[in-house]
This record gives structure tokens, sequence and C-alpha cells, in this order.
């Protein structure tokens, strides 16, 4: 969510993802679920849906976990969040510093979502876009997820 920019698995995924951004932007809090959700609607009528891969659960799991310590709550299925534009700079900055990436192993957008990130989350269709952030800013060169093997262009560095 914090990433994305309008790609996705299929043009039937994207378009779905573009209703729930809508959704999202227009106020609708988000409810955490076990399991498939609004987001992968788009996918579910394949045959053999990766969301419901046990990689997929456990990566929603470690997900959970690393926003739960962030927040200093516990979230479980059934909790709501609310996408103001405060929560999504603090998740945002937590993103970009490598604090919340755990869940990210293994996936196969990382490199994607580490340009969005190296950019400043340019183009991101959910939430004001924040502003840019230097290409030297600590948080991005530092942190060893967040030096992508691709430039901002997609060209291998």
């Amino acid at each position: 969510m914090l990433t994305y920019v309008g790609k996705g698995y299929t043009s039937g995924f994207v378009e779905n993802y573009d209703r729930v951004a809508a959704r999202l932007n227009a106020g609708e809090d988000i409810e955490l679920v076990e399991g498939a959700d609004d987001i992968c609607e788009g996918l579910l009528c394949e045959s053999h849906a990766h969301c419901f891969n046990q990689g997929i659960v456990q990566r929603d799991e470690t997900a959970r976990l690393s926003v739960s310590a962030l927040l200093g709550e516990t979230l479980t299925a059934g909790s709501g969040l609310k996408a103001t534009p405060d929560f999504l700079a603090k998740m945002r900055g937590a993103f970009a510093a490598g604090d919340i990436r755990q869940a990210c192993r293994g996936c196969q957008w990382i490199r994607l979502c580490d340009r969005i990130a190296a950019s400043g989350f340019a183009g991101v269709k959910i939430g004001a876009p924040p502003q840019a952030m230097p290409k030297d800013a600590p948080a991005f060169s530092k942190h060893p997820m967040l030096r992508p093997k691709y430039g901002l262009d997609g060209r291998n560095t």
C-alpha cells in the first residue's frame, strides 16, 4: 500500500487496486484481515491464487508484527487503521528506514518498492505524495534493503 504506483500482476489486479486506493483516499478505514483481502480480489479468479500460499501468509504475519511494533500496539484481524497523512508519513518513514521491511524479503516486487522509496515515494496512489526526499538522505543510502540493484530508471547500477 505504501508504494503502490499502479503496477501489479495483471490489468484486472491493477484496476481493482486502483478502486481500493480511491476508497482509502476517500477516507475509508483500513481493516486488517486474515487471508485474502480486498486487494487480492483481482487475483482470486485464478485457479492457483498466490494469496493463499504459505509464503504470502507468513509475509502478512511478519508485516503485521512489524507494524504492531512500530505503532506500539498489537494489531489483529479486525483492527482498524486510518490512512491519514500523518499515519502514511510515519509508515513511509519507517519503510524507507528499513524498520518495517522484514516482510519484503523474497517478494518479487522488492526492487520496484526500493526504487519508489528511494524516490521519496514519487507517484504513489494512496495518500498525498510526501515531499521528495534527497537521494543522499541517510535512510535511503545506508540501509542495505534500500540500496537497490537498479537505479530509479530501472537500469542496473
